[in-house]
């Protein structure tokens, strides 16, 4: 089975880090920063560290697990997080140079109701996940911290 780790990346600010996809085609979506897990990663919490220090060349403190989807051949598991600092100029995944991938443009959206219904996050299940959490008050970053 094929793991995936991504991560609702929450700001000092209180917005959300997401990735703009645009390819040929293909109406633009959002997904949250992440990949999969490789073998020589020593944990998922290891392989989203690695995945964040190559999309963003970020730095973030996983604040815990907050959902799991999994499929007959793919789990993905979605981590709350903490991030600080991170530079889009200074990513390194192999994604970034690899013809006909499309483009990656790093967003700031309001971590809000109406900041999620402003764009077009895949998988849908992660943004109902999150809209419910939000609303619940059960995102609880500061007081997990």
């Amino acid at each position: 089975m094929i793991e995936r780790v991504r991560a609702i990346l929450i700001t000092a600010d209180d917005t959300m880090l997401v990735i703009r996809r645009t390819r040929p085609g293909i109406p633009e979506y959002w997904v949250l920063p992440g990949g999969g897990v490789e073998p020589g990663d020593e944990s998922r919490e290891a392989a989203l560290h690695r995945e964040i220090h190559e999309e963003i060349a970020g730095k973030a403190d996983i604040v815990r697990l907050l959902h799991t989807m999994e499929s007959d051949d793919e789990r993905q598991l979605f981590y709350l997080a903490r991030i600080a600092t991170w530079s889009f100029e200074n990513r390194t995944g192999p994604e970034f140079s690899a013809e006909g991938r499309g483009e990656y443009a790093l967003e700031e959206i309001p971590l809000t109701t109406e900041g999620l219904d402003g764009i077009d996050l895949k998988p849908e299940e992660i943004a109902h996940v999150l809209r419910g959490a939000m609303a619940a008050g059960s995102l609880g970053v500061e007081a997990s911290l």
